[in-house]
């Protein structure tokens, strides 16, 4: 299921003293990325939260290509890679114009009261939409 593309500027303030993007950034830019695609899937993050429902972070990875500078605009694609109903994972690449500047992975799962959650048990619904949302690489 495409789904289009994060973008966003470069502030001053994510930059280092060598005038190029802080490697740090990269993985804000993919939780921003992140959180506006599920937004488009229907994971509304505030509703499950407010159900008990968290999705932390169980692993992520970001692999620098090409530097980023202060006033560009980056393109983040995301692809949501695989779902389970528990667990969920995304691919990311960072554009900066034509230029690939970043690729990164991120490993999550869905838990309340820290026990890991089915959501084809409790939303069945949003699992069959994201299922269709799953992209293979």
């Amino acid at each position: 299921m495409p789904i289009e593309p994060y973008f966003r500027r470069v502030f001053y303030y994510e930059t280092d003293r060598m005038g190029f993007v802080h490697h740090s950034n990269y993985i804000r830019w993919l939780e921003e990325a992140r959180m506006d695609y599920m937004r488009k899937l229907g994971i509304d993050c505030k509703l499950l939260e407010d159900q008990g429902i968290i999705i932390p972070v169980t692993g992520v990875s970001c692999e620098y290509r090409q530097s980023v500078y202060f006033d560009d605009i980056v393109e983040i694609r995301v692809r949501l890679t695989a779902f389970n109903g528990v667990r969920l994972a995304f691919r990311y690449e960072v554009y900066d114009g034509a230029a690939l500047s970043a690729t990164g992975e991120s490993r999550h799962c869905f838990l309340s009261g820290g026990v890991p959650v089915n959501l084809k048990k409790r939303f069945p619904a949003l699992c069959a939409s994201v299922m269709q949302a799953v992209e293979t690489l």
